[in-house]
C-alpha cells in the first residue's frame, strides 16, 4: 500500500533526487519522449516552485521509495506568459483565463513510476493536491499528444475547457471536478467513429 505525504514548502528538497528519478522514468517513455535534460530542467523549476504561493506537493511512498508525485500551486495574476501558458490563454480567451484560472490551484506535474501505473495511484495523487483547492477551483493542462492522459483526466472527473488545434497538436486545459466553471466550459466536439 502506498503512503501519500503532503509537502507545502522547501522541506521537499530532501526528496529532489527521488523526484528527478520518477520524472525521468515517467516522461522519457512514450508518449512524452523527454530526455534527461528535461528532468534536470524540472528540478531547476521545482527549486523555484516550492516558493510559489499555495505550493503543494504530494509524494507517494512504497516503503522508503518514492513511486509517484504531484505538484501544484496557486495561479497568480497576471496570468503567466512563459511555457504553455499563452496557448492556454489563447484557448480560453482573456476573460475566462482570469475568471477560471487565476486564483485557482494549478496542477503542474503528475508523475508515477511505470511499475505503479494503472494502480489508482495517479488519481490519489491528483486528489491529494487538489483537496484544499480554493472554492474547488483547480486546473491543469496536458498535451493532446497523449490520448492516455486525456482519457485519465476525464475518468477522474476533469472537464476539458479548450479545444485541441485542428491538427490535433497542442495542449488542452482541464478544469477539476469541483471547479464552478465546469458546466459553462465549452465541450470539445467528439469525432464520430
Amino acid at each position: 500500500m502506498n503512503d501519500i505525504r503532503i509537502f507545502k514548502c522547501a522541506e521537499l528538497r530532501v526528496h529532489f533526487d527521488d523526484l528527478h528519478a520518477v520524472y525521468v522514468e515517467a516522461f522519457c517513455a512514450p508518449p512524452w519522449h523527454e530526455d534527461e535534460e528535461k528532468g534536470v530542467e524540472f528540478l531547476g523549476r521545482l527549486a523555484d516552485d516550492v516558493r510559489r504561493p499555495g505550493f503543494t506537493a504530494a509524494l507517494a511512498f512504497a516503503g522508503a521509495d518514492v513511486v509517484g508525485f504531484a505538484t501544484a500551486w496557486t495561479t497568480l495574476a497576471p496570468f503567466p506568459t512563459d511555457r504553455c501558458y499563452p496557448q492556454a490563454a489563447a484557448g480560453l480567451g482573456p476573460e475566462r483565463t482570469v475568471d477560471w484560472l487565476v486564483g485557482a490551484r494549478e496542477i503542474d506535474e503528475l508523475a508515477v513510476r511505470p511499475a505503479a501505473q494503472g494502480t489508482g495511484l495517479a488519481g490519489d495523487l491528483l486528489e491529494a493536491v487538489t483537496a484544499d483547492a480554493p472554492d474547488g477551483r483547480s486546473w491543469l493542462l496536458t498535451s493532446v499528444g497523449s490520448g492516455r492522459a486525456m482519457s485519465f483526466y476525464r475518468r477522474q472527473g476533469w472537464t476539458p475547457a479548450t479545444h485541441p488545434s485542428p491538427d490535433g497538436n497542442g495542449i488542452v486545459v482541464f478544469l477539476g471536478p469541483d471547479h464552478p466553471a465546469r458546466s459553462p466550459a465549452p465541450q470539445p466536439l467528439r469525432s464520430r467513429g
